[in-house]
C-alpha cells in the first residue's frame, strides 16, 4: 500500500549553500512524525517544498502513490496538503467566520458560510476544536486563534497537516488540549508533520520521528518509548550534549526592586501594580502567555519605558530618571526578544552591532570619532569566545542564523559585566546546541552573583533554570513562586489566569 505522501530525493540549493541534500520522508495515513533539526538542518525549507513555497530542484513529490507537481501553494491546498505557521495569518478584526472564507477554497470545493459554519460544528464533535464562528479574532486566546488556523486547513480538506513550532506560545493546558486534537485526527486517517524544538512534546506526541542535519535526513526512528530527550540531542547535533547544571547558590543583595509600578503607553499592556525583587545569585522566572505584559516588565527594567506610578531601585539606588543609558550606567544588560528590532541592526556589519549601545563612548570612539580597529578587535574576541559561526566581524549582521544571532547578543552584554541581566526569550526559535549554549551562560552569570530576569513561554525553560517563577497575566503579578512550590500545572492555571485561593 502506498503511503499518504512520498518525499523522494528532494535537493534545494540557495546559491552556495544545499538547504537540502537528496532528502526521502514518507508519512503514513494517521501518522504523527515528528521532524528535528539544529537551524539551518533544512527542514522548513523541505515543508516549504512541500507547500509549493520553493519549487525542489531535484525530486519527486507523491501522495497516495501518485507523482504530483506542487507550483504553489494554491497547488497544495487542492492536494490536501495544510501548513500552520507558527506566526498566524489571521485578521484581528475580523470574526473566525470571515478569517475562515478568506483565501483558496482547497479539496473541499467553494466555501459558503453555511458550509464553514457546518464543517465548523463537524471540527468540535469529531476533534475538540471548539469555536464561535461569530467573535472577532482579536479577542481569542492564542491558543484559540491557532485553532482558526487548523480549522482553515481542515475545513479546506487537508489530510496532511504541518505544524511549525506549534506551541512557542501556548499555556501547557493549550498545549494538552491541542495534542487531544491532533491524536483525534489521526484517527480519521489525517497524517501530521510536526516540527517542535521542545524534545518533551516530540517523545509525548509522536510515533515516528525523523531527524536532519546539515540539508540531509540521517536518522528516522520508531517512537517505542525507547529514544529519549539525549538520543535525539545527539542526533540532531551529531555530538554529545552536556547540559548545564545549576548549582545552589546563597542569594546575596537586592539587585533589583519594583515597587508597586504601574505603567502607560498607547497601544501597550499596562503593567498594574507590579512588585517583585532578584538578588544578587537569583533567578527569576516571568512565565506567561504573550501579550501579557512581559514586553512591557522587560522594557521597564532596561529603562525604556517608565513607570507611571511606583518606584523602580537597582542595587539599593532608586532610579528617578530611567533610561537605556542610565540603566547600563546602574550595570543592568538587555538581551531583547527581537533580535533584529531592538537588539541588533541587520544593515549593519556584526562588529558595528556588537558595539553598538556603547559606540559613542571609550574605548570605541574617542573626541567623536570611532576607533574601528578596537571595534573590530572587541567582535573578534567574542565571536571566538562564544563559538559564533560567521564569516567574521565584517559579515552583515542580518546574515546570521538566529541561534548565533542570540549567541552575539549574549556576548554583546555580558562582556560588560552586568550585575543584573534582562533576557527576554533568550532561546525562542533557536536549536538545542545554541540553547544549551545560552543556558550556561545566564547560569555562569548567576554563579558569579549577578541575577537575571528570565522571561520565557518555554515552560521546561523557566523550571530548569529558575530559582522563583512569578506568572503576569494582564499585567498583573498572579503569584511569585520558590522553584520547589511551582509545578507545571499550578504556573500553567495562574498563565490562564485562574486565581489562587488564599
Amino acid at each position: 500500500m502506498s503511503p499518504l505522501l512520498a518525499m523522494r530525493g528532494i535537493s534545494k540549493s540557495f546559491g552556495a549553500v544545499a538547504a537540502c541534500r537528496g532528502v526521502d520522508l514518507a508519512l503514513a495515513e494517521g501518522d504523527i512524525l515528528g521532524l528535528l533539526g539544529e537551524n539551518g538542518a533544512g527542514k522548513t525549507t523541505l515543508m516549504n517544498i512541500l507547500f509549493g513555497t520553493y519549487a525542489a530542484d531535484a525530486g519527486t513529490i507523491a501522495i497516495d502513490g501518485k507523482e504530483v507537481a506542487i507550483g504553489d501553494s494554491a497547488d497544495a491546498l487542492k492536494l490536501g496538503i495544510g501548513m500552520v505557521h507558527q506566526h498566524f495569518h489571521l485578521v484581528p478584526k475580523h470574526t473566525v467566520l470571515e478569517n475562515l472564507l478568506v483565501g483558496r477554497p482547497g479539496r473541499s470545493g467553494p466555501l459558503t458560510k453555511r458550509k464553514v459554519i457546518a464543517d465548523l460544528e463537524a471540527l468540535g464533535r469529531d476533534f475538540h476544536i471548539n469555536l464561535d464562528p461569530s467573535v472577532p479574532v482579536a479577542r481569542l486566546s492564542l491558543g484559540e486563534q491557532q485553532r482558526v488556523e487548523i480549522a482553515k486547513a481542515l475545513i479546506r480538506g487537508a489530510r496532511i497537516l504541518i505544524l511549525d513550532e506549534p506551541t512557542a506560545t501556548l499555556t501547557p493546558r493549550e498545549a494538552q488540549g491541542l495534542f487531544r486534537a491532533l491524536k483525534a485526527m489521526t484517527t480519521k486517517g489525517i497524517g501530521i508533520i510536526f516540527i517542535s524544538h521542545k524534545l518533551g512534546e516530540v517523545l509525548e506526541l509522536t510515533n515516528r520521528i525523523a531527524v536532519m542535519r546539515h540539508g540531509a535526513l540521517v536518522a528516522e526512528r520508531s517512537n517505542d518509548g525507547a529514544l529519549s530527550k539525549a538520543e535525539l540531542a545527539r542526533l540532531m547535533c551529531g555530538r554529545e550534549l552536556d547540559p548545564p547544571q545549576k548549582p545552589v547558590v546563597a542569594p546575596g543583595p537586592v539587585l533589583l526592586e519594583l515597587a508597586q509600578v504601574t505603567t502607560g503607553g498607547k497601544g501597550r499592556v499596562a503593567l498594574k501594580g507590579v512588585s517583585l525583587t532578584i538578588r544578587s545569585g537569583e533567578i527569576l522566572g516571568i512565565a506567561g502567555v504573550s501579550g501579557n505584559g512581559q514586553r512591557e516588565l522587560a522594557d521597564l527594567v532596561a529603562g525604556v519605558l517608565p513607570p507611571a506610578s511606583g518606584t523602580v531601585s537597582v542595587s539599593g539606588e532608586m532610579v528617578l530618571d530611567p533610561s537605556p543609558r542610565r540603566m547600563q550606567a546602574l550595570k543592568v544588560g538587555r538581551v531583547p526578544e527581537d533580535r533584529l528590532v531592538t537588539g541588533m541592526i541587520s544593515s549593519l556589519t556584526l562588529a558595528e552591532s556588537m558595539a553598538l549601545p556603547w559606540i559613542t563612548r571609550p574605548p570605541f570612539s574617542r573626541h567623536g570619532m570611532l576607533d574601528r580597529g578596537v571595534i573590530r578587535r572587541f567582535a573578534e574576541s567574542q565571536i571566538q569566545g562564544f563559538d559564533i559561526r560567521t564569516s567574521g566581524p565584517e559579515a552583515r549582521t542580518g546574515t546570521l542564523s538566529g541561534g548565533n544571532l542570540q549567541k552575539a547578543l549574549l556576548a554583546r552584554e555580558l562582556a560588560m559585566s552586568p550585575s543584573l541581566l534582562v533576557a527576554a526569550q533568550p532561546t525562542r526559535g533557536i536549536d538545542i546546541g545554541a540553547t544549551e549554549f545560552v543556558h550556561r551562560q545566564i547560569l555562569d552569570l548567576r554563579a558569579r552573583g549577578g541575577g537575571v530576569l528570565l522571561i520565557s513561554e518555554d515552560i521546561e525553560e523557566l523550571f530548569a533554570l529558575s530559582d522563583r517563577i512569578a506568572v503576569l497575566y494582564s499585567g498583573r503579578l498572579m503569584a511569585d513562586l520558590p522553584i520547589g512550590k511551582a509545578t507545571v500545572e499550578r504556573v500553567g492555571l495562574l498563565m490562564a489566569g485562574v486565581e489562587e485561593r488564599p
